[in-house]
């Protein structure tokens, strides 16, 4: 059986897609953790195993329970459980904010980067309309620790010259694991990621964009396709938005990405870092505004996976020992 104790990195996640999406990018899944070695009030979900020498804690919110006070709820019992995590990662899917500067399309990654003093996430609130919101930083420690920022500036720099393999990876996984092409998690098709004019608004109702809002290109902001130069996905790096309602308000979402440099929306990472320093990563499911639909999770949720087990490889998986605990970071906290 497994020994809770060996493990040092943590990988969270908050839907069952972004679970399955991490299971299957592990080198090997371990067995469970010998019975008495986690405290019987640990009602979290686990899955143990290890990628690139790390051995890596799986962990998924409780099934319907989402954003940022459900996902510092399991914190405490998890590093309780697994004392010597090191490091921490929440990885799954988020909502774009395209700009002219920032090509975001759906399938891309989106990193959280160090920026003017802040860890890469700002702590929305958003009232009972659009525009009563309070836009703040997140606050306790909200720097992932130098090894993982120094991993993810080698991993830019690498694929600024050789480009990135997160198709490759996710193609291995899926000819790996043949069920998930049948289960939405291969990519979509290209045709499918339409970006729509902020003012075209999608009704109340379950008529599909198609049906409803159409295809004409007077409803649809142009881009050209990406080619072979292109990195396809793109991974971009900055602003992750995380907050306590899902953003659907495309006049919203540009007005943020325009004033704050926001590249995309998230619901959970801010309940994480309130307890502890950590990385998002975000696959981008859809634009946040109105014309949501779930074609993309899966896919996006695998996007986001393959960029952080490329990122694990990048991290030495000796010498983590001299990183700080994070159970040390929430008692500090406390």
């Amino acid at each position: 059986m497994s020994n809770p104790n060996d493990y040092t990195i943590l990988w969270m996640c908050a839907l069952t897609a972004e679970y399955v999406a991490a299971q299957t990018f592990l080198d090997e899944e371990h067995p469970k953790p010998a019975a008495g070695t986690i405290s019987i009030s640990d009602t979290n979900a686990y899955t143990l195993g290890s990628i690139s020498g790390h051995k890596v804690v799986l962990a998924v919110l409780p099934k319907g329970e989402y954003g940022v006070g459900s996902a510092a709820s399991v914190i405490t019992n998890i590093l309780r459980s697994f004392a010597n995590i090191r490091i921490g990662l929440m990885i799954g899917i988020g909502g774009g904010a395209p700009t002219k500067a920032n090509d975001i399309r759906l399938g891309d990654v989106v990193v959280s980067s160090p920026k003017d003093g802040h860890g890469g996430v700002y702590h929305y609130d958003l009232g009972k309309e659009s525009q009563d919101m309070g836009f703040k930083q997140t606050g306790f420690l909200d720097q992932p620790p130098t090894v993982v920022r120094t991993a993810v500036s080698a991993l830019e720099s690498k694929h600024i010259r050789k480009g990135n393999h997160i198709v490759e990876n996710i193609e291995d996984a899926l000819e790996r694991n043949p069920r998930l092409k049948r289960k939405g998690y291969a990519c979509p098709a290209p045709e499918s990621d339409r970006l729509y004019k902020a003012d075209v608004v999608h009704p109340i109702s379950e008529e599909s964009c198609d049906a409803f809002c159409g295809t004409k290109p007077n409803k649809l902001i142009a881009r050209q396709p990406r080619d072979d130069e292109d990195d396809n996905p793109a991974i971009h790096y900055g602003l992750i938005a995380s907050g306590n309602k899902v953003i659907k308000d495309a006049i919203l979402r540009d007005k943020l990405a325009q004033e704050q440099g926001v590249l995309c929306f998230e619901m959970e990472a801010a309940g994480i870092m309130n307890r502890f320093p950590c990385l998002v990563v975000r696959g981008i499911c859809d634009y946040s505004d109105s014309h949501k639909n779930k074609a993309w999770q899966g896919y996006a949720a695998m996007t986001a996976a393959a960029y952080t087990k490329e990122l694990l490889m990048e991290i030495p998986s000796e010498g983590l020992e001299h990183e700080g605990r994070l159970a040390v970071a929430i008692e500090r906290r406390e």
